[in-house]
């Protein structure tokens, strides 16, 4: 316990910078400062419990470690949304164990919910029917095929087409788009929902409130005040002091409960929109966007690389189709699909290829809702404040517990050797002669002094504090289009150094269109136009863009406009191919496709071969436009004729630069002829054949425009000015790059456009490891990379020392996505895979609202800081004049009720007001929160003290100067007086905390009013909390030990607690060190540590 004491309070950045934070100012410009320069580095300290500066992979051992160095109260409450350490296995047992009794669970939970309905409870949708209703085939039938996966009852039903036909559904069509159709189905078939497990009701987080060790010690005290008061003093004056004491602990317990219950209630929120995943279907031969729970069977679904698999369901076509089904089985093992092992389970992810399958099973009628209905999600997850929170807890807790026992030993002592006296100058205990019942009631109150003094010191809240502020800001990032995965991305956010940003939806509006068309030899004068083409050629583009497309071109019965559906980049081209003569439907009947390789961002291009007939095969190639053209040995021109490329490459070239440079992307489409004899016969050969991708036919090249975002200038000027460098990371040609880099702002001018500021992703790969780290820092544009340069690029700055947030949309950014700090998954664009490996989804793809992120993250560092400082003067105050008024007076002035009420205070209600604080541009004129900044900053301490200092000089005089002072001195009513001075004092003390609560609003600036009306929630818990306190002094006499007080008394308490405004600007004109003062603090525990390690 001794060695963790020491750290949590005082951990230094390793690769941070220094009193740069709302809490923090320093004059070094954000650009001037790099992660890895420091004044005084210290290393991680592997004795220190509480150092961890990122928990995304801490090792579980880590994580243990932290929770037993902590001195905790109440467990139930403060480990609440930290990681359970069981979770994983225990889900390892539930997904074993339904794999082996899948049958009798499902029967069970059937059984459960039929129960549920019958006595009204649950929703009817989540219960199957075992009716098949219209259908050809029952529940039990489909069930049983896919889970067990039988083939030869899939044959008996007629293959994939006789499940199809006796599920009323057409494979290319999909099922009608018809409301009654859905609701007809969820009758028959189940809805993809699965029975959730019910959250902790509000009684629970009752129960969990009151296990304070000490709330528990202080309703033991106030009953045995309780019981000894009625007994000496009768029912009427009697049951005062035990009861206020019950009061105010019930008070704090329903506080504390209330707080608790709604945070958990928006995290509940947010693990629902996480669920609710958005997937596309074929109803009615058109592609429509739907929520995953309104899968129903007999849907058709598309699958696609980094797709999850909505449901059970049997594979209808599929070209080089892997699943992961590590999430069902286990095993990281990638399954290939096709005719011969074609059934596909709910909850696995699509690892390769492209298919489509048809939808047989849905929720508790598959192995994924069974798991999912059998578990419950476990929210908690450990974040680097919460961790060193807990380490500051631990360290004010063990302050406060030794204050506690040194006063109740005084106390006890003073009382004990008779000096101590009661109101009226009477001395309390007088050997032989006061009885055993006035000694107990005497010591109990004593006592009770001591517990709440714990109360007080240990801020139990504190580390729930970051679980507050950052459940406020999920819920106010969600509406800026951020929707969080993991906590602590929140917060790491604020401490990133630099973003590697994809260009196209990220920097880019994804709205691509054709723009400039290279066909038949030269430039076409309207992209689109086919007048100048030979047929042959239209001919053989159309079928390339038709085949070779996991895109849709539905044209609606009613003659209405074309629908185009697919990727921005196909339907780009789609719609171009259309708008040259392409007849879509017609196209893909007339041929089929034998064998497809999907677009591959490490080739860059994607291919099929296409059976014509019997008897010819065209091979069809689609792909960054350079890299096709390389592959190209001749050319079609302008009457359809053959020509050799040589003496046109270079024109090719030229072409392919001038439309980069105008930050087009540019895209090749090639194709060339196989003989069939050349063309594998058996399935199994063919599923393994490699596309031809020699001697290709350059069919034409085509610029596609697409615009950068409004917005994403200024958002880049920000992050710079924010001591953030982004960077661009794409798969696009180094010239198209470079043009939206400048445009974007990225790049400031041509001049800064070489090598290595912009680097090809193949030459960044071939480099050592040594340089890698070594050209990182100066990259700025990334152009034709992969994924994996994108996740050596993140090592080698991670090596550097900078924080590093990626962005990322394919499956292949899900290493890239995991490897780095944050990790920031498109919510449009984004596949499944690249959702679930980010820490946060930016749901409208949008680079602008990953700047406000970065906002979010620095806002939710400051506001923390804002409520230690505010608690940390709070807690040393009331120390202090409770020390040393029970030494010397033996009493003290700040009784157990009032002290309870002070800590709902300081604990809830100054949590929520200071917690709830919107980010400002203030925070966007720092450099970035270093990984293991002090918690407490050189400015907080100045201000802390500051602050403190006036508390308690101010009201220890008014403990032993106050009768004369207020003019209570020549009081007939010596007890009476004595009433009014600790009522002053009580009252004085509330204001201080009341008006402090603004100076912790601005920590470094002089004007702490700007921008209060923008946050009424702080405004109405001041407010709240002056009324409650009107209250408490002038109604609750008798209850808080309080006196009604004069208007003057009341002026000159506020006035007391005005005065804490002039003193913090006054205060904040004093010049703090550089040097942490964690460092000085931290030294002799190292040096002690070390000197005992020798």
């Amino acid at each position: 316990m001794s060695a963790s004491s020491s750290n949590g309070l005082l951990l230094t950045s390793m690769s941070g910078r220094h009193d740069n934070m709302e809490a923090g100012g320093s004059s070094a410009k954000p650009e001037d400062v790099h992660p890895s320069d420091h004044h005084e580095q210290l290393e991680h300290d592997p004795d220190d419990p509480f150092d961890l500066d990122n928990t995304k992979n801490a090792s579980a051992d880590s994580l243990r470690r932290w929770r037993q160095a902590s001195l905790v109260l109440n467990a139930s409450r403060r480990f609440r949304y930290t990681l359970d350490l069981n979770k994983e296995e225990h889900y390892e047992n539930r997904r074993r164990m339904i794999r082996a009794h899948a049958q009798v669970i499902r029967a069970a939970l059937l059984f459960k919910l039929a129960g549920e309905q019958q006595n009204g409870f649950g929703s009817a949708s989540s219960t199957p029917a075992i009716s098949p209703g219209n259908f050809d085939i029952d529940l039990e039938k489909l069930v049983s095929m896919t889970r067990n996966q039988n083939m030869s009852s899939l044959q008996q039903h007629g293959g994939v087409k006789g499940v199809a036909e006796k599920l009323k559904s057409n494979l290319e069509q999909g099922i009608e788009e018809d409301e009654k159709e859905v609701t007809d189905r969820k009758i028959a078939f189940g809805s993809n929902t699965y029975p959730k497990k019910k959250g902790k009701n509000f009684f629970m987080f009752l129960w969990e409130a009151w296990q304070d060790l000490t709330l528990i010690i202080l309703i033991v005290a106030a009953v045995t005040s309780l019981a000894l008061g009625i007994k000496t003093e009768g029912l009427k004056e009697g049951w005062l002091d035990g009861g206020s004491i019950a009061f105010a602990v019930l008070l704090v317990i329903i506080v504390t409960a209330v707080s608790d219950y709604r945070q958990s209630l928006q995290f509940q929120n947010l693990n629902d929109e996480k669920r609710n995943i958005q997937l596309e279907v074929m109803r009615g031969g058109r592609t429509v966007k739907i929520s995953i729970y309104d899968v129903v069977v007999g849907d058709v679904i598309p699958l696609r690389i980094g797709d999850q698999v909505p449901a059970d369901g049997v594979l209808i076509s599929g070209h080089s189709l892997a699943i992961d089904e590590s999430s069902m089985t286990g095993e990281s093992k990638i399954v290939n699909k096709d005719q011969k092992s074609p059934f596909l389970m709910s909850g696995c992810k699509v690892a390769d290829g492209v298919g489509s399958m048809l939808v047989t099973g849905v929720g508790i009628n598959t192995e994924w809702g069974l798991l999912m209905a059998s578990i419950s999600e476990d929210t908690g997850e450990e974040t680097p404040l919460q961790v060193r929170l807990n380490g500051l807890a631990t360290f004010i807790g063990i302050v406060g517990l030794t204050v506690a026992v040194v006063v109740l030993v005084a106390l006890l002592v003073r009382y004990f050797t008779g000096t101590t006296q009661d109101s009226n100058g009477s001395t309390q205990f007088v050997k032989g002669k006061t009885s055993i019942s006035d000694i107990v009631d005497d010591c109990v109150k004593i006592f009770t002094i001591a517990v709440t003094i714990v109360v007080v010191a240990v801020p139990e809240g504190l580390p729930l504090a970051v679980t507050l502020t950052l459940a406020y800001s999920m819920r106010k990032m969600m509406a800026d289009k951020a929707l969080v995965r993991r906590l602590s991305a929140c917060e790491t956010m604020g401490s990133a150094t630099t973003i590697c940003s994809d260009k196209t939806g990220t920097l880019t509006l994804n709205q691509m269109t054709v723009v400039e068309t290279y066909a038949g030899g030269s430039k076409m004068d309207v992209a689109d136009n086919p007048s100048g083409l030979h047929h042959k050629l239209v001919a053989l583009i159309s079928e390339g863009v038709a085949q070779n497309t996991t895109g849709n071109v539905f044209h609606p019965k009613d003659g209405g406009e074309v629908e185009i559906s697919g990727s921005p980049t196909e339907k780009a081209i789609l719609s171009w191919a259309y708008k040259l003569g392409m007849k879509f439907d017609t196209i893909r009947s007339e041929s089929a496709i034998i064998h497809a390789f999907p677009f591959n961002s490490e080739k860059k291009r994607g291919g099929v071969a296409v059976l014509r007939g019997d008897s010819e095969v065209f091979i069809h190639w689609k792909g960054a436009a350079e890299i096709v053209l390389a592959c190209c040995t001749q050319y079609m021109d302008s009457n359809g004729t053959l020509q050799p490329i040589d003496s046109q490459k270079e024109f090719f070239r030229l072409a392919i630069d001038a439309m980069a440079k105008n930050s087009l992307r540019c895209v090749a489409i090639a194709c060339r002829t196989q003989e069939l004899s050349q063309v594998p016969k058996e399935q199994e050969d063919l599923d393994k054949w490699t596309l031809p991708e020699d001697e290709l036919t350059l069919l034409a090249i085509v610029g596609i425009k697409d615009p950068c975002r409004p917005g994403v200038r200024e958002a880049v000027r920000i992050c710079t000015s924010a001591g953030v460098k982004v960077r661009m990371v794409t798969g696009d040609n180094l010239q198209t790059a470079k043009a939206i880099a400048l445009e974007c702002g990225i790049l400031s001018s041509d001049t800064e456009a070489v090598e290595p500021t912009i680097i090809e992703g193949k030459v960044f790969r071939e480099l050592s490891e040594k340089e890698r780290e070594q050209v990182a820092k100066k990259i700025t544009v990334m152009g034709r990379s992969s994924p994996n340069d994108k996740l050596l690029l993140v090592q080698a700055l991670r090596k550097n020392g900078d924080v590093v947030a990626v962005t990322g949309d394919g499956t292949n950014d899900a290493p890239a996505l995991h490897e780095a700090d944050i990790g920031l998954s498109m919510g449009i664009s984004g596949t499944e895979v690249a959702k679930e490996s980010s820490d946060i989804i930016i749901l409208d793809d949008n680079f602008a609202s990953v700047v406000k992120v970065v906002r979010w993250g620095r806002s939710v560092y400051a506001n923390i800081q804002k409520f230690i400082q505010f608690q940390l003067t709070v807690n040393v105050a009331a120390l202090i004049i409770n020390v040393v008024a029970a030494m010397s007076s033996g009493d003290v002035p700040l009784k157990a009720v009032q002290l309870l009420w002070v800590n709902l205070i300081m604990d809830t209600l100054g949590a929520l007001a200071l917690a709830t604080e919107p980010p400002t541009d203030h925070l966007m004129h720092r450099t970035p929160v270093g990984r293991r900044e002090p918690l407490i900053t050189n400015i907080m301490w100045r201000n802390l003290l500051v602050q403190s200092l006036y508390q308690v000089a101010v009201l220890l005089v008014l403990n032993f100067a106050g009768l004369g002072i207020l003019g209570l001195s020549g009081d007939s009513n010596h007890a009476h007086a004595v009433e009014v001075k600790n009522t002053m004092i009580f009252n004085a003390f509330v204001m201080c905390q009341i008006f402090n609560e603004f100076n912790a609003r601005k920590p470094d600036e002089m004007n702490v009013f700007s921008g209060v009306s923008k946050n009424p929630l702080f405004v109405a818990i001041v407010g709240i909390t002056f009324v409650l306190q009107i209250l408490i002094v002038t109604f609750l006499g008798e209850f808080a030990h309080t006196v009604a007080l004069s208007w003057q008394l009341w002026l000159a308490s506020i006035a007391i607690g005005l005065v804490s405004w002039p003193l913090a600007v006054v205060g904040k004109l004093i010049p703090v060190p550089k040097t942490p003062m964690s460092v000085y603090f931290k030294k002799p525990f190292r040096k002690y540590r070390a000197s005992r390690n020798a």
